[in-house]
């Protein structure tokens, strides 16, 4: 993980991209990204969707993931820690139903 976060903040930073990445303005970029993946599936099935638009679909799914990681990183958070612990408060919540 640590990895790719590095080659993504040398790509910010090669391009001059680095002031624009706070907070707000990742969490506004992952807001943004999110729905140009969803575009995809507008008006059709996911199957269709998937079908012509697979490859546009994985560069707008990669496209949050990478605004995600710049985004935890700004915050100081581990992303993986952080689903961890929220899939225990996850487990919490919602409980396996038990069987009657």
């Amino acid at each position: 993980m640590k990895e790719i976060i590095k080659e993504i903040q040398q790509f910010r930073n090669d391009r001059g991209w680095g002031g624009n990445h706070d907070a707000r303005n990742l969490a506004i970029s992952i807001s943004l990204e999110a729905s140009e993946l969803l575009e995809h599936f507008q008006w059709r099935s996911p199957e269709d969707a998937i079908a012509k638009d697979k490859q546009a679909i994985v560069d707008e799914m990669a496209d949050v993931f990478i605004y995600l990681l710049q985004f935890s990183d700004v915050i100081g958070e581990d992303l993986i820690s952080a689903a961890h612990a929220k899939m225990k408060r996850n487990a919490i919540k919602y409980p396996i139903p038990t069987k009657s």
